[in-house]
């Protein structure tokens, strides 16, 4: 059995992850569930697709392209992000801070991605993008937020699409990077990173569990991870987020 909160598993907060995990496992057994002592670090495609995945943490984009008919909802982690409906977030889209212009002069510039099955890395600028007649069509794949990040400030890159939760992560964690770049746009709110479950599992218990975690979780450790509470964001809520059609370089 496996358990996995991948999408915000930094370093510098994965101990407080790992509380709430235990949480979160305590609880099941109480309803009489199993759940695995520790939460499980490999690759996350295999752990989403694993038929005895118990409770994981997805983006919206797998879960409407690949993901939704082979897995169950539970819940929607509410991140309190401002101006925004709960659970759900949005990306900020951040230039070098010495870097002029607004957003639209960056339409032909190279734009960091941390991949092409990211709502918030790839679909929420080119969406955004979209709504105004443009495209980004120069990709620079990095494979996380902060490397995309890293990369619009050391210059391999003009523009990122980053997610508020990583944002405020690395505002708290890697100020100094954070300084290095501005934030020039927001995109519009989708819902946000769903915990999901192999689709034999009971997603009413699961999230009855993680809804008792949450209210048992200390205060620092709260803070730490940016958690208010845990929303029902319907399937159809995900499915209806436009897919950018992958093209360029």
């Amino acid at each position: 059995m496996i358990a996995c909160l991948p999408m915000y598993d930094w370093d510098e907060v994965r101990p407080a992850t790992d509380r709430f995990w235990a949480l979160i496992r305590d609880r099941l057994r109480a309803r009489g569930l199993e759940a695995p002592d520790t939460l499980h670090r490999g690759p996350r495609w295999n752990d989403w697709r694993a038929p005895d995945v118990i409770l994981s943490q997805t983006c919206g984009f797998p879960y409407r392209t690949a993901l939704h008919d082979h897995v169950r909802l539970v819940g929607t982690p509410d991140y309190g992000l401002p101006d925004t409906p709960p659970g759900h977030y949005y990306s900020e889209l951040v230039v070098r801070r010495d870097a002029g212009g607004d957003w639209g002069d960056f339409f032909g510039k190279v734009l960091a991605i941390n991949g092409y099955d990211s709502q918030s890395g790839w679909a929420a600028p080119q969406n955004h993008a979209a709504a105004h007649g443009e495209t980004f069509t120069h990709h620079l794949v990095t494979g996380a937020h902060r490397a995309s990040a890293l990369a619009v400030a050391d210059g391999q890159a003009d523009i990122a699409a980053i997610d508020a939760v990583t944002w405020r992560l690395l505002a708290q964690h890697q100020p100094d990077l954070a300084t290095r770049l501005r934030v020039i746009a927001r995109t519009d709110p989708t819902p946000g990173l769903p915990l999901i479950t192999a689709a034999g599992n009971d997603p009413v218990a699961l999230a009855g569990s993680v809804r008792a975690a949450l209210a048992g979780l200390d205060e620092q450790d709260r803070m730490a991870l940016g958690l208010r509470d845990l929303v029902q964001i319907p399937a159809a809520a995900y499915l209806a987020v436009r897919t950018p059609p992958h093209s360029g370089a």
